[in-house]
């Protein structure tokens, strides 16, 4: 049995170390006040989606938690397509095909899609800036703007922050992102990584594909910034954004020599496209993060 004194020696010591771990935790909490707030339990049920401008705070921080450490910023752009598409064209693609790679890798959240990105001088204009409804960022405009993205995921708790662009006028920029990124990240965790298979050999990849194995090829050119890969994975997203009903009344239902009617048929073949280019970009994504 320990003596009076001895155990009085105990408490005493017992007090301090509680008094001095309360003390370190009011230090903590003054140093970060959202600390507890950002440790509170999720009052709800968690909803399901692989973008993560449909989720919530805590249902992004528990995600992670939980091992999606891979978040992929798809950009696009605004720009013009011909009589038939929408500008958003690039952007109607991504829709479909960050959450198809997504969920192959299945650890992996889609960042809202970079809508604008370069697209040609703005004054004078050049390339797609000289049509009507196109919207270019200047390269320095682009990089800043990934850069603050991409930084703001790495305060998320990504460890593997992945770009995509399904369009030509993206790349330069994102490697140049990437570089920069990892230099400066070099003793940090978190890896940036510009997947550029995504574009090529993505896309002519797919063309091949829908030639070799899906028996469709186009017969001639009609002349647009258009063609039946582009339309039909355009309309596994949204047939309207390739004004499907009109061109059916004004009896276009077609580009460069493929029917895109019935619908059924030409979103059904998008959806094959779709999957066959998310396989090879989740390929090279996983390839990507297994490399040292």
């Amino acid at each position: 049995m320990l003596k009076r004194s001895t155990l009085g020696r105990a408490l005493g010591a017992l007090l301090s170390l509680c008094a001095g771990v309360a003390a370190q935790a009011q230090d903590v909490s003054a140093a970060d006040p959202y600390l507890a707030k950002r440790n509170a339990e999720r009052p709800i049920e968690a909803r399901q989606s692989l973008w993560l401008e449909e989720l919530t705070w805590m249902e992004v921080r528990d995600l992670v938690a939980s091992g999606y450490s891979t978040v992929i910023v798809p950009t696009g752009g605004v720009e013009e397509n011909g009589p038939y598409l929408a500008t958003g064209k690039h952007n109607v693609i991504l829709e479909a095909t960050c959450p198809a790679i997504a969920k192959l890798l299945e650890n992996a959240l889609c960042a809202p899609i970079v809508k604008f990105v370069p697209e040609g001088d703005i004054d004078p204009p050049t390339g797609a800036m000289r049509f009507p409804g196109s919207i270019s960022l200047s390269a320095s405009t682009y990089e800043a703007l990934l850069t603050d993205i991409v930084s703001s995921l790495r305060q998320s708790g990504f460890s593997d922050i992945v770009m995509i662009g399904d369009s030509g006028g993206n790349q330069r920029g994102m490697d140049a992102v990437a570089a920069r990124l990892n230099k400066q990240w070099e003793e940090l965790p978190t890896r940036v990584h510009f997947v550029k298979e995504f574009y090529s050999p993505g896309w002519e990849a797919t063309e091949n594909f829908t030639r070799t194995e899906l028996g469709v090829d186009e017969t001639r050119k009609d002349g647009y910034h258009d063609d039946i890969w582009v339309t039909a994975m355009m309309m596994v997203t949204d047939p309207a954004q390739v004004r499907f009903e009109e061109r059916v009344r004004a009896g276009r239902a077609s580009i460069n020599g493929v029917p895109i009617a019935p619908l059924k048929d030409t979103v059904e073949l998008g959806r094959k496209m779709i999957a066959f280019r998310a396989r090879l970009t989740a390929d090279a994504i996983r390839h990507a993060i297994a490399a040292p």
